[in-house]
């Protein structure tokens, strides 16, 4: 459902394509990984978590009641892409990474585990 917001609100804005061209971009977090599953962990949660796209909203409103240029439009899209991202992942099951292993989420265990 969320997902869904975004791609309406960036399609209302600028293009509903933006947060599919932006999609993988919030993946490369999960670079962390090769310093190992603690470290890639803390980052891939930090870009996956729900906390940093509001923020982003708000930035985004502050520049467009204050601000002198239109910045407000592309982190608005940003914001857009970063709620689709999020929501698209916790739709497929991929939720924030426990630091034992990628595939231990707050949602499960996801792949296939051995047993």
């Amino acid at each position: 459902m969320l997902a869904a917001v975004a791609l309406f609100a960036a399609a209302m804005l600028s293009g509903w394509w933006w947060p599919l061209a932006l999609f993988l971009v919030f993946d490369l977090s999960a670079l962390g990984y090769l310093a190992g599953t603690r470290i890639g962990a803390f980052f891939y949660n930090l870009v996956h978590s729900y906390w940093a796209p509001p923020l982003v909203l708000v930035v985004a409103f502050a520049d467009a009641a204050w601000g002198s240029g239109g910045a407000w439009r592309v982190l608005v899209l940003i914001a857009c892409a970063w709620f689709f991202h999020v929501g698209i992942d916790r739709a497929l099951g991929y939720g924030l990474k426990h630091d034992d292993s990628f595939q231990h989420t707050h949602l499960g265990w996801i792949g296939r585990t051995s047993g």
